[in-house]
C-alpha cells in the first residue's frame, strides 16, 4: 500500500465525479490507459454535478430579459439567482455587484475599460497575461518578482508611497500562481492598498477553484475568476466587486441589454440612458447555460465542503512534491520557497529534458495530460528558470530538440476531481522517463514534440 493510499483510508473526502474520468487513451507503446487529466490549471473537468444540472435545465432554455413567456420568464429567473448564487460563493458585501463576462481575462479587461482615465496600475511580472497586460490605457508600474510573501507586501508599500497621491490607484493580484500554485499574501496587500488609498483587485482564476475566497474577509475591491477552472464548461466568467466605477462608465459593450432607455433627438442622433445595474457590461444576449454552469459548480463546492476539499487537495501536493523530491534531477519552480503554501498547481523542469520532450512521453506513453511551456505567464517563468524576464518567448514552443534544454517548463495541476490513481501513476511515470528514458523516439513538428510514427 502507497503513502498516498494509506492516508486516503483515513479520509472522508472522495474525489468528486467529473466528466471524462473513465475515457481512455491509446499508448504509442500498445494497448489503452484511463486518461490521467493533470492540467488543472488550464481548464479544469466539468463536475458531473454541473453537467446534470444544464442538462435538466437545457429543454427549458429561453432568452433572458426579453419575452413574456413561461421559458423566458423561468431563464431570466435562473440567471438572476444564479448571480446571487455566486455573490454568496463570494462573500460579496452588499452594494457589490456580479458583472457575468466571458472569463477572466475578459473580466479584467472589462475593469481595465472603466478605471479612471488618470488611474495608476500596479501590476507584478509575475502575473498571468491575463492580468499583466490589460491595461494598456493607463499608467502602469510593473513590480519586480518578490521572494517572500512579506517582500511583496514591501515592495508594494514602497511603489505606493512614491505615487501621486491625489489620482485614483488600482493593485492587481493574483491569489494562487497560476506557475508555483503558491499562495499569495492577499489580504496584506490589499490592507496596504487601502492604507495608501488605492484599490484592489484579486485574479482567482487559480485561487477560486482550491480554495475559498471571500470578498469581505480578505478586502479586496473586486475579484475576477473563469467558469472553466471551476469545474464548469467554457465561455463564462465573473467580476464582482464595487459598483461605483462599473456604474460610472462607459459600457464595455455597448448594445441591448445595456441600454434602458434610447431615443432620437431632433439634430439625428441619439441619447442613450445606460443601466446602473450589472447589466450595464452585459449587453447582448448572455450566456445563460454558462451562467448556470458557475452557479451549479459555486453550489457543488461549498456543500461538498470546501474544508475537505482543501484537506484531500494538500494530500495530493504534498504527494507530488514528496515524489518529485526523490528524483534529483528534478527541480520544483518556487517563488516563496519550499514550505509556502499552495495549491495544487506544480511545475518543474527535469535535467537533460527539453520541456516538450517531457511532456510529450508523459502523454503518450503513460496517458497522462501536463501542460509545458511558459504558461502564459512569461517574465515570471524566465525569471525562475534564471533568464531574463525581458527576453521574447512563445508560449508553449519547446525551442529546442528533444533531449536539448529550453527555457520553459512543466506544469502538473490536479484538484478536486482527481483520483490518487493519477497522481500515484503521474509520480512513477517521471522516475522512469528520468531513470529509464523515453521508450519512443519524438520529433518536433509545428512547434510542438511528438511521438514519431515513421
Amino acid at each position: 500500500m502507497s503513502v498516498l493510499t494509506a492516508a486516503a483510508d483515513q479520509s472522508l473526502c472522495a474525489p468528486l465525479s467529473v466528466l471524462g474520468k473513465d475515457v481512455t487513451v491509446p499508448l504509442v507503446t500498445g494497448g489503452e490507459v484511463t486518461y490521467a487529466a493533470l492540467d488543472y490549471a488550464a481548464s479544469a473537468p466539468a463536475l458531473q454535478r454541473v453537467w446534470d444540472d444544464v442538462a435538466a435545465y437545457a429543454p427549458y432554455y429561453g432568452s433572458v430579459h426579453r419575452g413574456a413567456g413561461y421559458l423566458s420568464q423561468l431563464s431570466t429567473d435562473l440567471f438572476e439567482n444564479s448571480r446571487e448564487t455566486v455573490a454568496e460563493f463570494l462573500g460579496c458585501r452588499p452594494d457589490d455587484q456580479v458583472v457575468f463576462t466571458r472569463s477572466t481575462t475578459d473580466s479584467l479587461n472589462l475593469l481595465a475599460a472603466v478605471v479612471p482615465a488618470d488611474c495608476q496600475v500596479f501590476v507584478y511580472e509575475t502575473e498571468h497575461h491575463a492580468s499583466l497586460l490589460p491595461w494598456r490605457d493607463s499608467r502602469v508600474t510593473y513590480l519586480n518578482a518578490p521572494r517572500t510573501p512579506a517582500q511583496a507586501v514591501e515592495t508594494l508599500e514602497r511603489a505606493l508611497a512614491d505615487r501621486d497621491p491625489y489620482g485614483p490607484a488600482l493593485v492587481c493580484v493574483t491569489g494562487a500562481s497560476n506557475v508555483t500554485g503558491e499562495l499569495w499574501p492577499v489580504r496584506e496587500l490589499a490592507a496596504a492598498a487601502h492604507a495608501h488609498g488605492a484599490r484592489i483587485v484579486l485574479d482567482a482564476a487559480q485561487l477560486a477553484p482550491h480554495h475559498p475566497v471571500d470578498i469581505t474577509e480578505l478586502d479586496v475591491d473586486w475579484v475576477a475568476f473563469s467558469g472553466h477552472k471551476l469545474y464548469a464548461p467554457f465561455g463564462s466568467g465573473v467580476l464582482a466587486g464595487r459598483a461605483d466605477w462599473l456604474r460610472g462608465a462607459e459600457p464595455y459593450l455597448a448594445g441591448g441589454g445595456a441600454s434602458r432607455k434610447v431615443a432620437r433627438r431632433a439634430d439625428g442622433g441619439v441619447d442613450v440612458e445606460w443601466h446602473t445595474t450589472p447589466a450595464r457590461h452585459e449587453a447582448g444576449s448572455p450566456n445563460v447555460i454558462g451562467v448556470y454552469s458557475i452557479a451549479s459548480a459555486c453550489k457543488a463546492l461549498t456543500e461538498a465542503g470546501f474544508d475537505d476539499l482543501v484537506a484531500r487537495e494538500q494530500r495530493l501536493v504534498a504527494a507530488v512534491r514528496a515524489g518529485l523530491a526523490e528524483v534529483p534531477e528534478v527541480t520544483v519552480l518556487s517563488l516563496f520557497g519550499d514550505d509556502a503554501p499552495r495549491v495544487g498547481v506544480i511545475s518543474f523542469v527535469v535535467e537533460g529534458w527539453n520541456s516538450s520532450h517531457f511532456a510529450a512521453a508523459l502523454s503518450a506513453e503513460y496517458g497522462i495530460g501536463v501542460r509545458d511551456g511558459l504558461f502564459c505567464a512569461h517574465p515570471l517563468v524566465r525569471t525562475l528558470l534564471g533568464g531574463d524576464p525581458q527576453e521574447a518567448g512563445e508560449c508553449g514552443a519547446p525551442e529546442a530538440a528533444p533531449g536539448e534544454r529550453s527555457l520553459n517548463a512543466i506544469r502538473v495541476s490536479f484538484g478536486a476531481g482527481t483520483p490518487d490513481e493519477h497522481i500515484e501513476r503521474f509520480v512513477r511515470a517521471v522516475r522512469e522517463l528520468v531513470g529509464q528514458g523515453a521508450r519512443w523516439t519524438y520529433r518536433t513538428e509545428g512547434g510542438r514534440c511528438v511521438p514519431d510514427r515513421g
